[in-house]
């Protein structure tokens, strides 16, 4: 047994051996900031049981998901929203992201204000494949247009919802992360906010002989179409992956550095988190403050412009440290 105590604010990585080799995969574990645990006093939100939605613009696809009220949400007053792909992870009871504590501290500090968060798992073919890529990869406004025209109908039934885009948000990891961009990108008024974490930029939905886009063109998307009023916040870490599909490291610096040459409001967190969500639940405190700073409810739309202290910053630039540069 090895008992160590783990710095605050930062990712910690592990790996396990036996016999003198490494056994499974590298992980990473979190060094969660205060506001992810519980405190005496602030008041619990409310978290329904599982739903199930059948879809008929995915053709019979089935899925779950669960609506997370804050508190402070009157189901007779539209509120705030946030959609968040691989809703599962989060529902569950050990979630790493500790969203609904983390909500409710920054609600309790006025740093957020009262919302809906509407958690979805990827759903499954009527003839019962996986659809998560699809769903989630593909460049197109079909996720968006289920979550508009056939999830959210639902939830209404429960909560009123706020209809401006102003006033919603959608995160997710990895392919969850451009889906959540897909939906600001190609229904900029039904959703401004996008939280991306380890977000697959890349070309795993690619088929260029189909003409169907994928990820790996956003990039160059961002800095040659015109510009969207949105607000992004991104994170990856330098040992995400590397494979067929593509580099994630790259791709999302990549990304940052396009949003930047547009002056976009975004922010980028890069740091050295492998794939997975240990860097999204570090930092959640301070990206769903960030994401909603300044967030009005008398308002419905807002011009987003980039921070002052991020423009005064240069652009992304890559170091090669794990090998010689000859």
């Amino acid at each position: 047994m090895l008992l160590s105590k783990m710095r605050t604010g930062v990712t910690h990585s592990f790996q396990y051996f036996a016999a003198g080799k490494p056994l499974g995969a590298r992980g990473d574990a979190i060094g969660y900031n205060p506001d992810s645990y519980p405190k005496p006093g602030v008041p619990r939100g409310k978290l329904s049981e599982q739903k199930t939605i059948t879809s008929k613009i995915y053709d019979g696809m089935k899925s779950n998901y669960w609506v997370y009220a804050s508190p402070g949400v009157d189901p007779a007053t539209p509120a705030a929203l946030m959609v968040w792909c691989d809703g599962q992870g989060i529902a569950a009871e050990n979630s790493r992201l500790k969203l609904f504590t983390v909500t409710e501290n920054l609600i309790a500090q006025k740093l957020l204000p009262p919302m809906v968060h509407v958690l979805i798992q990827p759903g499954t073919s009527a003839d019962g494949k996986p659809m998560r890529s699809i769903e989630y990869d593909t460049v197109s406004d079909r996720y968006p247009r289920f979550l508009m025209e056939e999830v959210l109908p639902e939830v209404e039934k429960l909560y009123k919802l706020r209809a401006d885009g102003y006033s919603r948000a959608i995160g997710g990891e990895s392919s969850g992360g451009i889906a959540a961009f897909n939906a600001v990108w190609l229904m900029t008024d039904k959703f401004s906010r996008a939280h991306s974490a380890v977000g697959s930029f890349t070309s795993i939905q690619w088929r260029p002989q189909e003409k169907q886009e994928g990820g790996n063109v956003y990039p160059n998307k961002v800095r040659k179409e015109p510009k969207r009023n949105i607000r992004i916040w991104m994170s990856d870490g330098a040992d995400d992956l590397e494979n067929e599909h593509g580099s994630w490291p790259m791709q999302n610096i990549q990304m940052a550095n396009s949003l930047k040459l547009k002056e976009y409001d975004f922010h980028f967190r890069f740091g050295t988190a492998a794939h997975g969500g240990a860097q999204a639940g570090l930092d959640l405190p301070e990206s769903l403050a960030w994401l909603w700073r300044d967030y009005d409810p008398k308002k419905t739309s807002q011009e987003f412009v980039m921070d002052p202290t991020e423009k005064l910053k240069p652009f992304f630039r890559v170091v090669s440290l794990n090998r010689d540069a000859w």
